[in-house]
């Protein structure tokens, strides 16, 4: 069914949701993982059009690194061959790039509960990359936060 699945990771308990489920899956299909973390570019640098340096990259890219390891370790101590990248930028432009570039048959997002207006403001990963994507999408929840609601 799937050969190649992308997982969004960030590190978040949305994040480890997103790992869970799509190694599970991934174990199901015998498929290849690649493992993504898109790092934004702090919204106050842009807005002074500020020249990125490589010594800003390799701050933001150093915890971003140190997650997707944790991540790649989870992922291979269940037998699944896994790679990792980074991107910067907008997070759906760069999902959906890597999406194609890798080939992916699934894309795996998860779901951050936010208030209207953090979500007018933000806008959702998940929706706004369904017209985007040559896969299926996969929205994983975090079950810790569902509990006791109903």
């Amino acid at each position: 069914m799937y050969h190649r699945i992308l997982l969004a990771y960030n590190g978040s308990p949305e994040g480890r949701a997103v790992l869970h489920q799509g190694t599970q899956l991934a174990q199901l299909c015998q498929a290849e993982v690649c493992l993504l973390a898109v790092v934004g570019i702090p919204t106050g640098l842009t807005m002074a059009e500020t020249v990125v340096t490589p010594e800003m990259t390799d701050a933001l890219e150093a915890p971003a690194r140190r997650t997707l390891e944790e991540g790649a370790k989870d992922i291979v101590a269940l037998g699944l061959a896994v790679q990792t990248r980074i991107e910067f930028g907008e997070p759906v432009e760069r999902i959906g790039a890597v999406a194609r570039e890798y080939g992916a048959d699934l894309i795996v997002v998860g779901h951050r509960h936010r208030g209207t207006l953090a979500r007018w403001w933000g806008g959702s990963v998940g929706k706004s990359l369904l017209g985007q994507i040559p896969c299926d999408l996969l929205v994983a929840l975090d079950n810790q936060e569902g509990a006791g609601q109903s």
